[in-house]
């Protein structure tokens, strides 16, 4: 029997056996799944978000120590999301989705009243959380996992599938009255749909649609949000009531100028003049105190932040990931859009925060666990089963 050259490759190509040293350990950020400047961009918002709320919560630290209490809990929860396979994901969107659902049901019937709304489920003595917030999660992954095993692009068949998995869980939440997170939902069932591949026939025609809709919308508003949005055509036609919050944010924003009054400086804020200001209107304290070169710093992170995670959804490898991944992303770029353009001025007030900047827990934990999701369909570069 001939011997076998080790030193042959299967063409006879010679084999060069590795060098000392070339053979390279797997960084400590592969072995736990997670992507080192997303990452990174991730702590540091988070850490400056702390700064800013330490101000707006009128040096409460009790506040700042929750927050960062719910940051950690958040982080967690990212880092085991970032452990499952994007196959494991898909096998559990369908009870994360009816769980979700039969929350929001719950919510209908039995929910805890704040603030004039019904949007809270209470477990007493344990927590009290938003389960509309799961479904900014549990919708994406439902029809971007429906959309990976049809042809693309989608058929008008499953365009109707997917108009009745995203219509129930959207009235449900604008019946709590929740309008800003209902839109938050609906955008990440959108952004799943036209990622799929839509043809501009379509597009055209869902606008038109909607703008169709528009009077039935405003008909079925209630007497607060219709007055959201009178207010922001004319702030100074009740300056005293319904204008106030729009007439103090843009107030302080304004008076902070280029570099701003400097860190727990402001008037507006420290006086108690603004509103909501640890929550929705958190980028006036920002604006006020830092001024256009601290809003402009925050909104520069945001940027790289975004650009990180589509550049990780462009590499998703199977179109469930890529679906689900460009979902998630898009969705945080309209939570900072929205919330930075009501603060001033350019859109209706509807309550969205500002991603781990404004004081929340439900929220922190659904942008960390979607932003767990991303990693894990960078971390798992495979194909799904079809």
């Amino acid at each position: 029997m001939a011997l076998v050259d080790l030193t042959k490759g299967v063409r006879g190509y010679p084999v060069r056996p590795p060098a000392s040293g070339m053979v390279r350990r797997r960084s400590l950020w592969a072995r736990v799944h997670l992507d080192p400047w997303l990452m990174l961009m991730l702590l540091v918002l988070m850490s400056a978000g702390l700064v800013v709320l330490y101000s707006a919560s009128g040096q409460q630290m009790d506040t700042v120590i929750a927050q960062a209490t719910r940051f950690g809990f958040a982080l967690v929860v990212m880092v085991v999301l970032a452990q499952f396979s994007p196959v494991t994901l898909v096998r559990w969107t369908p009870l994360a989705y009816g769980g979700a659902l039969s929350m929001l049901i719950a919510v209908e019937v039995m929910g805890d009243m704040g603030m004039g709304a019904q949007r809270w489920l209470v477990i007493p003595g344990v927590i009290r959380f938003q389960p509309s917030e799961l479904m900014k999660l549990a919708m994406p992954m439902m029809l971007a996992a429906y959309l990976s095993r049809r042809e693309l692009p989608p058929r008008w068949r499953d365009l109707l599938v997917c108009g009745l998995v995203m219509a129930l869980p959207v009235l449900l939440i604008a019946r709590q009255p929740d309008l800003g997170t209902s839109l938050l939902v609906m955008c990440a069932a959108v952004f799943v749909v036209l990622l799929a591949g839509l043809s501009w026939r379509f597009i055209v025609f869902l606008g038109v649609l909607t703008a169709a809709a528009l009077p039935l919308l405003w008909l079925n508003m209630h007497n607060y949000q219709r007055q959201r949005v009178l207010t922001f055509l004319n702030p100074e036609s009740d300056p005293l009531g319904s204008g106030w919050n729009i007439i103090q944010s843009t107030t302080a924003i304004g008076s902070g100028g280029v570099f701003g009054k400097g860190w727990l400086q402001g008037t507006q804020s420290q006086l108690e003049f603004l509103p909501e200001r640890h929550t929705d209107f958190i980028v006036a304290v920002l604006g006020e105190e830092f001024g256009l070169v601290g809003v402009l710093l925050f909104l520069t992170l945001y940027l790289m932040i975004i650009c990180r995670g589509l550049w990780l959804a462009n590499a998703a490898q199977d179109t469930f990931g890529r679906l689900l991944a460009g979902s998630i992303i898009l969705t945080f770029f309209i939570y900072v859009f929205v919330n930075v353009g009501m603060v001033s001025g350019i859109l209706p007030v509807v309550g969205v925060p500002l991603p781990l900047v404004s004081y929340g827990g439900t929220s922190s934990v659904t942008l960390l666990a979607g932003f767990g999701i991303l990693m894990s369909i960078q971390a798992h570069r495979r194909l799904l089963p079809r």
